[in-house]
């Protein structure tokens, strides 16, 4: 791709100002390039598909800010909405109108929500849905599944133990080993695992978070039986089911996964809902949302303490209200899900041409691929192998202006703004990357 302008300070440049000043060099550590290798790119800018580094180097960018981004960067309606509430204030500590109007645009498109609680971020919506669980339900034990990410919360950073009646292990320094001794991790669409599980501790289970289509093994759904089975033995067991869709959330569809599994599995609704990404447009904002019922245990109505200063933030409001404008209008997610599908033939095709294993699955503006004969279905078989082939794909791709997620247990995103043109572009690059590997 093109360079836009002279570039004064270089990647490398500012990659170690950065490292001096902050751990890693970066704020959140998938930014630091450590599973691909090689120098991360600082970006200057982004409008539309594309971002441009800090050397003027442009890129299609399949990113998106790791999701939010599904109008692309800069969208008109977006920005003038955000530009006007800047102007009317950026933080009041009190509730302003804008915030119910978000709460009910999700609600209207969301049928298992009729209450829902903003929050500033995935990891404090996951969080807080979880404590709302343990306090409706009065039980503490946390059911989650290896690979699925909830969040940076201690109790959500935990690793499968040896066996069903051994709980998880910290995967993270600075986590005492009794804060997780509340939590099981579980092997993902594992319908027997699940079924011992609960008949194990299924009195002390409080709630199981699961991802529906987990994002950050890559792209790997949630099969049917695995999903069907889960709602039953949840309610059976007294247990709530908790489904995070930061990720997926107004990403996959307009209603969401659930909307997804809601028409492959008769009656089927989580009894709590996380969401994140899209429904602040690219602003810090997430929330998690339930019955009536259920919230009825949040405070100030309930003993579940929860509260944010930013919560509601009136920019942040702005943002996510005229995203999800946009695209709850007609065809909006038709169009995108046959961009995201002709990228993902393409890949599929680029790979068989080149005699390179490769397969892909995709849902709505959310995708993967994988170095591999067939999709994987958990994190063991996503991990099993093609980690230095996808290294050697990405810096190929980077290289010939296309930005992809840089490890390869990231799912990526295709936005309304990506052209025709542009995914002519990124199959040229993928076929001409694949020959070199």
């Amino acid at each position: 791709m093109s360079t836009e302008s002279t570039a004064t300070t270089t990647n490398a440049q500012l990659f170690e100002r950065a490292q001096a000043v902050i751990p890693g060099g970066v704020n959140s550590p998938v930014r630091a390039f450590r599973a691909v290798g090689g120098t991360p790119r600082f970006i200057r800018s982004a409008q539309g598909a594309y971002m441009v580094d800090a050397e003027g180097q442009r890129y299609i960018d399949y990113i998106g800010s790791w999701g939010p981004m599904i109008l692309g960067h800069g969208h008109p309606a977006v920005l003038e909405a955000v530009q006007r509430a800047a102007n009317e204030g950026f933080s009041y500590g009190a509730p302003t109108e804008r915030e119910v109007e978000l709460v009910e645009a999700i609600i209207e498109q969301v049928p298992s929500v009729e209450q829902l609680r903003l929050v500033s971020s995935g990891t404090e919506a996951a969080m807080s849905a979880i404590r709302l669980a343990r306090g409706a339900t009065g039980r503490s034990l946390l059911v989650k599944f290896e690979g699925c990410y909830h969040g940076h919360a201690d109790a959500l950073l935990v690793k499968a133990g040896s066996g069903l009646a051994t709980f998880g292990h910290p995967t993270s320094a600075g986590v005492p080993a009794e804060v997780v001794q509340h939590t099981m991790v579980l092997e993902y669409n594992n319908v027997e695992q699940l079924e011992e599980a609960f008949a194990l501790q299924g009195a002390d289970i409080a709630c199981v978070m699961v991802e529906p289509i987990a994002g950050n093994m890559n792209f790997v759904r949630a099969s049917v039986p695995f999903m069907t089975r889960l709602r039953e033995l949840c309610t059976q067991h007294g247990a709530l089911l908790v489904l995070d869709e930061v990720m997926s959330g107004f990403r996959v569809a307009l209603g969401s996964a659930q909307s997804i599994y809601a028409k492959l599995i008769p009656g089927f609704r989580p009894d709590v809902s996380v969401f994140g990404k899209v429904i602040g447009g690219g602003m810090p904002l997430a929330a998690f949302g339930a019955s009536r019922a259920v919230m009825q245990h949040l405070a100030p109505l309930g003993p579940v303490y929860q509260a944010g200063t930013l919560s509601g933030n009136p920019v942040a409001t702005a943002c996510g209200l005229a995203t999800l404008r946009e695209i709850s209008k007609p065809g909006f997610f038709e169009a995108l899900g046959a961009k995201t599908r002709r990228l993902v033939d393409g890949l599929e095709a680029a790979g068989r041409e080149a005699g390179v294993p490769l397969v892909g699955d995709c849902e709505g503006g959310m995708f993967g691929f994988f170095f591999a004969g067939e999709l994987p279905q958990n994190y063991k078989t996503v991990m099993a192998g093609g980690s230095e082939r996808f290294n050697r794909f990405f810096h190929a791709m980077l290289d010939r202006g296309v930005y992809l997620a840089p490890a390869m247990y990231e799912a990526g995103f295709v936005s309304a703004a990506h052209s025709d043109a542009d995914i002519d572009a990124t199959l040229e690059a993928a076929h001409a990357a694949l020959r070199t590997l």
